[in-house]
């Protein structure tokens, strides 16, 4: 690997500032249509969930990075907001999957398509920060 230059660092930090940023306005988003932000990435892991299926509690808790009980308390509390609902598994008794009630699927479409369009817009400055820089050949760095 390669010495890193100042430009890097300064990209590093661009790019951790237009996370943080998108985070924020994606939490702000969220609050608007009602959803708490763990709430709306709970309803984009359900709808997002590759299975044939509808996703377990643990998958969801993968996604989500957090612990199967503290996804389950989430799920409680999107069960009582009405924005989703428990089943089980019909080939499993141990599993409970959840998957999205009509106000869930609702609001998570009016949060996706607004989302969809900041990442495109963000797109080619992300591009731009990981591009490899003309400096490294101009001062004798390897690339």
């Amino acid at each position: 690997m390669h010495q890193l230059s100042r430009e890097d660092y300064q990209n590093l930090l661009a790019f951790r500032i237009g996370l943080r940023r998108f985070q924020h306005w994606s939490h702000t988003q969220a609050r608007a249509v009602g959803l708490t932000p763990a709430q709306h990435q709970l309803l984009l892991a359900i709808k997002g969930h590759r299975g044939q299926t509808s996703p377990a509690i643990g998958d969801l808790a993968g996604y989500l990075l957090l612990r199967p009980h503290s996804t389950a308390e989430l799920v409680d509390r999107a069960e009582a907001a009405g924005l989703v609902e428990r089943q089980g598994d019909s080939g499993d008794a141990r599993l409970t999957r959840v998957r999205l009630t009509a106000d869930g699927e609702k609001r998570l479409e009016q949060l996706a398509a607004a989302h969809l369009e900041e990442l495109q817009r963000l797109a080619p400055v992300l591009d731009q920060l990981v591009a490899p820089s003309d400096t490294a050949s101009a001062d004798g760095a390897a690339p």
